[in-house]
């Protein structure tokens, strides 16, 4: 069991795999921020210029709920095809902003490579050549 626990350990504690843990625990924090900005700051506008329509509510209902007696008997059924408007407007958002991000992270590293290596440091035997050529200079 000892074993087990450090194993798990090192597993755990890999660079790569803490890395990926914060990766997605950013990516779905940002995800309800793009799903707010889609929902309370987008979609209100284009809601107003639609007449008022709330996409959310949006459906093609294939079969009517039925009621008896003030009760829900068979709910109904529908295509919610306004969710799936708003949701289509949530991924494009966060596909455009990753896209940007990685646009920038890849400029930056071109950037990086186009920098101009430093020189190679001489070697031992280049200096002494070069101390003895100009000693000799001297004489």
């Amino acid at each position: 069991m000892k074993k087990f626990i450090q194993d798990f350990k090192a597993f755990a504690l890999k660079g790569n795999v803490v890395d990926m843990a914060v990766g997605v625990i950013i990516g779905g924090a940002f995800g309800k921020i793009v799903t707010s900005l889609v929902n309370d700051i987008m979609m209100p506008p284009i809601s107003l210029l639609t007449g008022g329509v709330n996409f959310t509510d949006l459906k093609l209902v294939l079969s009517k709920a039925v009621v008896e007696g003030g009760e829900v008997v068979k709910p109904e059924v529908s295509w919610n095809y306004g969710n799936f408007i708003q949701t289509t407007v949530d991924f494009l958002i966060l596909a455009f902003v990753i896209f940007l991000m990685i646009k920038a992270i890849m400029a930056a590293k071109r950037k990086e490579e186009e920098a101009p290596a430093a020189p190679a440091p001489t070697p031992p035997e280049i200096e002494l050549l070069t101390e003895i050529r100009d000693l000799l200079k001297k004489q």
